[in-house]
């Protein structure tokens, strides 16, 4: 069983694994703007806070929200990948070597969407649809985030991912012969496609809001169980739907 195999991560591996995810949270608590300067926001205005924010709309800001959202992206999708994870570690016995490999190459392709993300981001915010911080200032930008999430959650191409990170003993068993890092690629290609909508959601409940991160990681990772994912992945879809309703009859659309 699944539990069974995360109460077996004892191995070097595996504390590396969760160093690397308490490292990722500790960054983006790090990041996040702090309390103190949110009382100064309110006392000053909001041009006082822009005026603090690291992103700008040239190079080095685009490395910063890159490194945001590679951070962004370990917090919340290393955990969700526990259970495939172990589920390698088990069939291969394969120590930390060809483990790091299978890391590897999934953390790879969160690091393309990384990139993709960043590039969103900038665009939407010389645009002025988004805050220095990435929280939309468009009710349809918000609206339309929602409804795509929303409607992504009954797609084929969702459900076949989701259905690979549901069964990862028989995702693993057709492409074994590929090695960890074509099959760590494969993995994070996989649950790029479970979650890729519902990580957009970011800029509707704001980047850097830890709240917002921590809800979508419980999320994510309940989604792929097998037991229970399958309960919540469709009425997330009606709550997104009507969620982004509701933002399109505020927004006046």
């Amino acid at each position: 069983m699944i539990s069974a195999r995360i109460r077996q991560m004892t191995g070097g591996h595996w504390l590396m694994l969760f160093g690397l995810i308490l490292l990722a949270w500790g960054a983006l608590y790090v990041m996040a703007l702090p309390s103190d300067l949110r009382v100064a926001g309110r006392i000053y205005g909001a041009e006082f806070l822009a005026s603090l924010c690291v992103v700008t709309p040239d190079a080095a800001g685009f490395a910063r929200i890159t490194v945001m959202w590679a951070l962004m992206s370990a917090a919340m999708m290393a955990p969700t990948a526990l259970p495939a994870l172990a589920t390698y570690d088990e069939l291969g016995h394969s120590g930390q070597t060809r483990f790091g490999r299978l890391l590897a190459g999934y953390l790879v392709v969160w690091l393309g969407f990384s990139v993709v993300a960043a590039a969103a981001q900038m665009a939407l915010f010389r645009a002025d649809l988004v805050s220095a911080f990435g929280d939309s200032r468009s009710g349809w930008l918000s609206a339309g985030l929602l409804a795509l999430a929303g409607g992504y959650q009954f797609s084929a191409l969702k459900e076949a991912c989701l259905a690979k990170c549901r069964a990862p003993l028989s995702f693993f068993m057709q492409h074994w012969d590929e090695g960890p890092w074509r099959n760590g690629l494969r993995l994070g290609a996989v649950c790029l496609g479970c979650c890729w909508a519902l990580m957009a959601l970011a800029f509707v409940g704001g980047v850097m809001n830890l709240a917002f991160m921590g809800l979508a990681t419980v999320v994510m990772v309940i989604e792929k169980l097998p037991d229970l994912g399958r309960w919540l992945t469709r009425p997330l879809g009606v709550v997104l739907l009507a969620a982004a309703g509701w933002m399109a009859l505020g927004a006046g659309i």
